[in-house]
C-alpha cells in the first residue's frame, strides 16, 4: 500500500471514530431524558432541548427516534451486560454467590432505576414498533444469556442442576426484578425506608428462588448400572 493510501486509509478511520465517539457522547445525554420521560414523550428535539447540543446536531447523527433510541439501549446494556461476570469468576459458594447477586441486583436498581424503567418500556413498545424489534430481541437474548451464567455457576457450586433452562430462569428473575423496579418507583421520594424495603424484599426473594431452580433429587448417574 502507498503512503498516499496508508495516509487516506488513516484519516477515514479517524473520521469513523469521531462520529462514533460523538454518537455515543450523544447516547450519553439522550439516556437521561429517555429515562425522565419514556419512550412516548421523548423526541429528538426533547432531548436536544435536554443536552448540550442542538436539534440539528442531534439529527444530523440519528435520522429519526427510533434510531436514536435503539443506538441508546444497545449503548447502555453493552456496559452492563457482564455486570455479573465478575461475581461468577470470585464465586467458591453457592451461598457468596447469591449473597452477592442480590447485592448488585439491589445495586443497579438503586442506582440506575430510569434506565431499567425506559427499557422495560421498548421491550413492551417492540411488541407494537416493528423497528424496535430486532435490536430489543438481540438485547433481550444477550441479558437472558447473562442471567443463566450466574444460574449456571450457582447449579455448579451447589452440587445440583437446575430444572429450569436459560428462558425459564431468566423470565423468573426478570419478573421478580420488574416488580421491584414498580415498587421501587412508587416509594415515596420522602420516606427512604420505603425504597430500602423494597430493596430488601428484592432480595429476600432472589435467596429464596434460585434454591427452587434446583432439583431436589440428586442427578440421574451417566455411568453404568451395579449388578449385586
Amino acid at each position: 500500500m502507498t503512503s498516499t493510501a496508508t495516509r487516506r486509509v488513516a484519516r477515514t478511520v479517524r473520521q469513523i471514530d469521531k462520529v462514533d465517539e460523538r454518537r455515543n457522547h450523544l447516547a450519553e445525554s439522550a439516556l437521561k431524558t429517555l429515562g425522565e420521560l419514556g419512550y412516548a414523550r421523548s423526541s429528538l428535539r426533547a432531548i436536544a432541548n435536554n443536552s448540550e447540543f442542538s436539534h440539528g446536531v442531534v439529527h444530523y447523527y440519528f435520522h429519526d427516534k427510533f434510531e436514536l433510541i435503539i443506538y441508546c439501549v444497545r449503548y447502555y446494556k453493552a456496559r452492563c451486560v457482564h455486570r455479573y461476570d465478575a461475581l461468577v469468576a470470585d464465586a467458591t459458594t453457592a451461598e457468596g454467590l447469591l449473597d452477592a447477586f442480590a447485592a448488585k441486583l439491589q445495586e443497579t436498581l438503586r442506582e440506575e432505576a430510569p434506565m431499567h424503567r425506559l427499557w422495560y418500556d421498548l421491550r413492551a413498545q417492540s411488541m407494537f414498533e416493528e423497528s424496535l424489534r430486532e435490536a430489543v430481541t438481540m438485547i433481550d437474548r444477550t441479558l437472558e444469556e447473562m442471567i443463566w451464567r450466574v444460574v449456571s455457576r450457582y447449579a455448579e457450586l451447589s452440587g445440583r442442576e437446575s430444572v429450569a433452562g436459560p428462558a425459564a430462569a431468566y423470565g423468573m428473575l426478570d419478573g421478580v426484578f420488574q416488580q421491584a423496579l414498580l415498587g421501587y418507583g412508587a416509594a415515596s421520594n420522602d420516606r427512604d425506608d420505603d425504597g430500602e424495603r423494597v430493596l430488601a424484599t428484592l432480595a429476600d426473594q432472589v435467596h429464596g428462588l434460585l434454591p427452587l431452580i434446583l432439583r431436589t433429587d440428586p442427578p440421574p448417574s451417566s455411568g453404568l448400572h451395579e449388578t449385586a
